[in-house]
């Protein structure tokens, strides 16, 4: 089985890249380096994979890909830290309605001239984000008010883009919306501006790495955004791109949507104090709390229950034990003046 990923220097996508080779996948990524810039993965000599430097957007060149291809994981988008769905509201918004577009309508073609047996769309918990029911099951997006950022907005669209081209082309899709993911290999991002958080200057506003960089750093108080009571389900994304592979391996995955997510719920305090006793023990716990974004959504906690009863999908990294793997490379990332 062949398998094209848009976005495979993605942070995400990295996870995802070395799952499908371990798998016994072939697999072609393509990516442009607009996020993090030219970065270096260990599955990039592998055997079974074809990377390629290029643009989503160029829809000639993901029909040239996808000609010989089983399956498109269509993974490619601006996608940032909190602080990017402000500063980049509309771009986030045009340039993804672009990136969507082209998959889809190079997806179209290979499904109707090629072999493609589907599209997985990679969409985000944050289509949740005006949802008041919790925990909050697949079709609540249909049913709550629209999300309020333009991301959110455009990931809930790339959703009804698969509906549309079921509908008219028949196009068969899976809709996968991570929650939370947390890992290693997220670096500085090009695209997002320093901020300033207390005494420490950061580029990422991702809120794991970030924490993590401050505590190394000495940041006492810590500083976090708003009160602290904000709910996150802190996903692996080794846990993440399993569950996105089984829904390529499951017939009973057509035309459905998944949230993939842990079941554990953190409040961004518990995870502040976590990564502190980790990297500070036996020092008091102290932080402050900066304004809050306005796009800081308060609680998103996800049903997992259609993922486990389909796809037999759990997530399996606590975590703590995920913690234990970012924080070292945090540190040693800081250690370069790389984040």
């Amino acid at each position: 089985m062949k398998v094209l990923v848009t976005g495979s220097a993605g942070f995400i996508a990295g996870y995802l890249v070395e799952d499908l080779l371990g798998a016994g996948y072939d697999v072609v990524g393509i990516d442009n380096f607009s996020k993090y810039g030219e970065t270096r993965r260990d599955h990039d000599s592998h055997p079974r994979y074809q990377f390629v430097r290029g643009d989503a957007k160029d829809i000639d060149l993901v029909k040239k890909l996808l000609a010989d291809c089983d399956h498109f994981i269509a993974g490619a988008a601006i996608i940032g830290g909190i602080s990017l769905f402000h500063e980049l509201a509309y771009d986030l918004l045009a340039e993804n309605e672009r990136i969507t577009a082209a998959a889809f309508d190079a997806a179209i073609w290979a499904f109707r001239e090629k072999k493609l047996k589907k599209i997985t769309v990679m969409s985000s918990s944050m289509v949740f984000e005006s949802a008041d029911v919790f925990p909050t099951a697949e079709g609540e997006q249909r049913r709550c008010a629209p999300p309020q950022s333009t991301y959110g907005f455009q990931k809930l669209a790339t959703e009804y883009f698969a509906q549309g081209a079921r509908e008219q082309y028949g196009l068969p899709y899976t809709i996968v919306r991570p929650f939370n993911c947390i890992g290693v290999g997220e670096s500085r991002a090009a695209i997002e501006r320093e901020v300033m958080s207390g005494n420490i200057r950061l580029a990422m506003s991702h809120v794991v790495p970030d924490l993590v960089q401050k505590v190394i750093k000495g940041q006492d108080p810590l500083h976090i955004l708003g009160n602290g009571n904000q709910v996150r389900h802190y996903t692996y994304g080794g846990d993440l791109a399993r569950g996105i592979r089984m829904t390529l391996e499951s017939e009973a995955a057509t035309n459905e949507d998944f949230n993939l997510s842990t079941d554990e719920g953190t409040t961004v305090l518990e995870l502040a104090e976590m990564i502190w006793t980790k990297i500070r023990p036996g020092v008091p716990f102290r932080y402050t709390s900066d304004a809050a974004y306005p796009y800081d959504v308060q609680r998103r906690v996800p049903s997992t229950t259609k993922a486990r009863e389909i796809l037999g999908f759990t997530a399996r990294v606590p975590l703590s034990d995920a913690l234990d793997r970012i924080i070292p490379w945090v540190r040693h990332q800081v250690e370069l003046g790389a984040i």
